[in-house]
């Protein structure tokens, strides 16, 4: 679970292209459109540059409205779309899709159209077993909350059908197939025909049907987006000229959170509007050691200003990916072998509509074939992604231009740029440190509203993730435990408590046991005694940092210790024949379903605390760290197979132990621990 895992091949293979686009620049005409018409009910309007030609109209909304017409374009003293005195552009009411779609069972309440806050409640008819979100909540953004309702399995398990969607094919068994439609005006996002495979699942992603006004939230994008990131990006953006700055500064954030994980790559910077600019390539990169660092990048990048693309305008994404499809055939040429072993990712960022330059459709298929070379078994060695941003994505082309991949997700839109950068500040999980990072780079948020500075943080000594990699394990997640002091102490709250350290005089206080008696050997015998120990997390925050759940784990000792273990083996990125190799006694393990079915961590929860409550105090006893599978995107519920097991840094440890000690009892701005 620990966030590197999610990289750990990247080492092993290059960076391909890096593009940041460039904005196409406007006439220098002073001719003026008409400032008739131009309002909209129920909302506002705004000018990039008056009524001058090249000057953008983009209309506001209030909260849970959208606009029936997102901007308008000043070119050659009119405006484009054209105002109409009969229809004029109007503030409406945002609606969720039509959830009645749901098969065998019913949805609750029956409404024509469902606005934001309604909620609804689904049942199955007898003789069906129910799985997804029994309610629903329509959001700010047009998506339904949770999970599909599906009542019914056969072979594969019945796909649902999306709200605002509809479906052929009611069979379900081995090769059979479904196909979907969006009914008008939504546009199908996903896979439009999924087939029933042998092992139960259904090809493909779950389709989704998405209205001009919908939109994926940043936490959305980057579960998705950072879930499947590998190891090679080719960024591309066309960003409008007042967003020019803002663009860049999107990169660069990319760009350093790239850096926290353990790879060093490869980019080639391009700058595209009409034309294609390099700023920085790919083969000087590999050969000037000077060109490496993320202030050279940074510079290089600062330097480009949206002047120094001229006069030309247009959208040319067909020759973005022409350009980049050159760049992959001179890595290709140069040394074969290496290319073919790469995981290739490109990344385009767009917030308009490819208007010159032809169908971008052929260039991606020549990309596909030059590192597929249509093998299908070669399909995973490209991830080819696309990043809407703002009003005026053209949705329609879209499938043709990403990656379809088995439960994957290929293409967000994003409402602006804004959003994108919250995406990537949620790619990295805040237990996650980059080495050279410095304090006020770390942010730590305790409460809602409630953010404090970090003075320092130090990482244990003794964790290396490579420490093992000659022995077959590609990422090692021993010692995977840090320390953050704050600037000033936590003022202690009903929201915010003090958790109990074992192995120190405040914990014996609180396990009641008298000087005498305290020692770390009785904690542990009184904690930890139990062949199933029952513990707990708390799982990823709300939006308002308020705690979601409780999960419930038992941890793993004694009999049941070697089995846990063992399945550590079955993880990506680890060959070896000794699984106490990987889970040594410095871990805590806990998961599966003997003797009971356990709850499992999923990604971004690494860093948790794993605690006990014990005597009506709560004792931290592991640091939540990494798991063997990841199968919270495959389940509606958060809960364990048999061999999907998670594993923790034990605090009982003598090595964690003395690191904590060093640290916590030195304590100049709190209250210092006294360790036993």
């Amino acid at each position: 679970m620990e966030c590197k895992q999610r990289l750990k091949w990247l080492m092993l293979a290059m960076i391909c292209p890096l593009i940041a686009g460039a904005p196409s620049s406007m006439s220098k005409s002073d001719n003026s459109c008409p400032k008739e018409n131009l309002n909209i009910t129920g909302g506002s309007f705004v000018l990039s540059n008056g009524y001058s030609h090249g000057s953008l109209l983009k209309y506001i909304c209030p909260y849970k409205y959208y606009p029936t017409v997102q901007s308008r374009l000043c070119q050659g003293e009119q405006w484009n779309p054209k105002p109409k005195i009969r229809k004029p552009a109007e503030c409406k009411k945002i609606t969720c899709p039509n959830p009645r779609v749901f098969i065998n069972g019913e949805v609750i309440p029956f409404k024509d159209k469902y606005y934001v806050n309604d909620t609804t409640t689904y049942s199955c008819h007898s003789d069906y077993m129910f799985r997804g979100s029994a309610v629903r909540v329509c959001k700010p953004n047009g998506k339904w909350s949770g999970s599909t309702p599906i009542c019914g399995p056969d072979h594969c398990p019945d796909p649902g059908v999306p709200p605002g969607s509809g479906r052929e094919g009611n069979i379900f068994n081995i090769d059979d197939k479904v196909t979907y439609r969006c009914e008008r005006p939504l546009t199908l996002i996903g896979s439009k025909v999924r087939v029933c495979q042998d092992g139960g699942q259904w090809s493909g992603t779950e389709p989704q049907c998405y209205a001009d006004f919908t939109y994926d939230t940043a936490e959305e994008a980057s579960e998705a987006f950072s879930s499947s990131l590998k190891s090679n990006l080719a960024v591309s953006q066309h960003i409008e000229p007042e967003d020019f700055e803002n663009a860049k500064t999107t990169i660069k954030l990319l760009i350093e959170k790239i850096s926290y994980y353990p790879v060093s790559p490869n980019y080639e910077i391009l700058i595209f509007a009409t034309d294609v600019t390099p700023i920085i390539q790919m083969r000087n990169f590999k050969l000037n050691k000077n060109e490496r660092s993320l202030e050279r990048i940074f510079e290089d990048l600062d330097k480009f200003t949206y002047d120094s693309k001229g006069g030309k305008t247009g959208t040319n994404i067909a020759k973005v990916y022409s350009e980049i499809y050159e760049s992959m055939q001179i890595e290709k040429v140069n040394n074969a072998a290496a290319f073919n072993e790469t995981q290739h990712i490109i990344i385009l960022f767009t917030d308009g509509q490819a208007n010159m330059g032809g169908n971008p459709k052929p260039k991606v298929d020549q990309i596909k074939h030059l590192v597929t070379k249509n093998d299908p078994s070669q399909d995973k060695k490209l991830d080819l992604y696309l990043f809407g941003v703002g009003t005026d994505v053209n949705q329609e082309d879209i499938n043709d231009l990403v990656s379809q991949r088995d439960q994957e997700k290929f293409f967000f839109k994003l409402k602006d740029l804004t959003t994108v950068q919250e995406m990537f500040d949620d790619m990295i999980a805040a237990h996650c440190f980059n080495e050279g990072d410095t304090p006020d780079n770390i942010l730590v948020k305790l409460e809602k509203d409630l953010v404090v500075k970090v003075k320092q943080y130090v990482l244990h000594p003794k964790y290396n993730i490579t420490a093992k990699k000659h022995m077959g394990i590609q990422e090692y997640y021993e010692f995977d435990v840090a320390l953050i002091q704050l600037e000033k102490p936590v003022k202690m709250t009903t929201n915010a408590r003090p958790i109990c350290i074992p192995c120190t005089k405040e914990t014996n206080a609180a396990l009641k046991l008298s000087e005498s008696e305290g020692t770390c050997r009785k904690h542990e015998e009184i904690l930890m005694s139990n062949e199933l120990v029952e513990a707990a997390f708390t799982s990823d925050m709300d939006t308002d940092n308020s705690p979601k759940t409780i999960k419930r784990i038992t941890i793993k000792l004694g009999k049941y210790r070697d089995a846990c273990v063992e399945d550590a083996k079955k993880a990506k990125g680890i060959n070896v024949e000794n699984a106490r190799e990987v889970v040594t006694d410095n871990f805590l393990c806990s998961g599966g379903t003997e003797p009971e079915t356990d709850d499992v961590a999923c990604k971004g929860e690494s860093g948790g605390a794993t605690y006990l409550n014990k005597k009506g105090r709560v004792i931290q006893v592991g640091v939540i760290s990494w798991g063997a599978k990841d199968i919270c995107k495959e389940k509606s519920r958060h809960t364990s197979v048999a061999d999907s097991r998670d594993y923790h840094s034990n605090l009982f440890s003598e090595k964690i132990r003395s690191f904590l000690k060093e640290h916590l009892e030195k304590d100049t701005i709190g209250n210092p621990l006294t360790f036993l």
